[in-house]
């Protein structure tokens, strides 16, 4: 008798599922809508590559499909339109275990009567922090990008985000720069998104991050680029008063992680 119920215990209802997707955000949104349709006992979602053999579950592979991503999708923005946000944002901080705790927080979006957040549940709380985190890196991505003008008359730009947020910037670079072409590239992750005067596609390149680095010149960029570089380095040090610079709010609101890549820092 006990044998058979700790058989009913790992082949029955309790047997847990560990679904495995292709890291994609659809991917991810496939993956719920499986959970939710089989109504399975979701051990973990994991990516394929990164997977991890659950010792008391089985994995499944999950292949993506748009048409389910989307009845996910509009599904969580008919119950709350800030979860859209919250749950794509936190997906981007590529945090360990995110798509678990993410799985939990739509279960409890979609359980819940009203509209507003339970910020009181540990979970809710976690993921929306996640994305504020994310929403500050985008920002601070978007003030400082600083474009190269390549021999091929391509503005380029590298960055190195604590999170993945190419996909967030793409709409404000299209918008500001529609008359030029530019690709703003992810060292860390290594693609990039290119714009070509009529849309922006993603882009894989095999670049060394040393090779774009200001600090040092390279053939890639037009010799006019490097005299408007020094000429703004210049004239960045000539306004810099160090006596009435106070240099713990200048950090604050620039980062040393981004010095690197700004012009106006090559010489500070």
């Amino acid at each position: 008798m006990k044998n058979a119920t700790m058989d009913s215990r790992l082949h029955g209802n309790d047997k847990k599922t560990t679904l495995i997707y292709d890291g994609s955000f659809n991917g991810f949104l496939t993956a719920v809508f499986i959970a939710f349709e089989e109504k399975l006992n979701v051990a973990d979602i994991q990516k394929n590559g990164q997977a991890q053999n659950g010792l008391f579950s089985e994995n499944e592979t999950i292949f993506t499909n748009v048409d389910k991503a989307k009845r996910v999708w509009n599904g969580v923005r008919a119950k709350s339109y800030n979860a859209i946000s919250n749950i794509y944002f936190a997906f981007l901080s590529e945090t360990e275990g995110v798509e678990r705790l993410l799985f939990e927080y739509i279960k409890k979006l979609m359980a819940q009567k009203g509209k507003q957040a339970d910020f009181s549940d540990g979970t809710v709380l976690y993921i929306s922090q996640l994305a504020r985190k994310v929403g500050r890196e985008k920002h601070r991505m978007e003030a400082f990008v600083r474009f190269q003008l390549t021999k091929d008359t391509i503005y380029f730009a590298n960055i190195e985000p604590d999170f993945d947020v190419l996909p967030l910037i793409s709409k404000h670079f299209r918008n500001r720069y529609a008359d030029q072409q530019w690709l703003i590239y992810d060292v860390k992750r290594r693609y990039g998104i290119f714009y070509d005067l009529e849309g922006v596609e993603i882009v894989s390149l095999n670049l060394d991050k040393i090779h774009f680095n200001r600090t040092r010149k390279s053939k890639a960029f037009t010799d006019g680029e490097y005299e408007y570089q020094d000429l703004w380095n210049n004239y960045f040090k000539s306004t810099h008063i160090k006596s009435r610079i106070n240099r713990k709010l200048h950090t604050q609101h620039i980062p040393k992680r981004y010095w690197k890549y700004l012009s106006e820092k090559k010489a500070v």
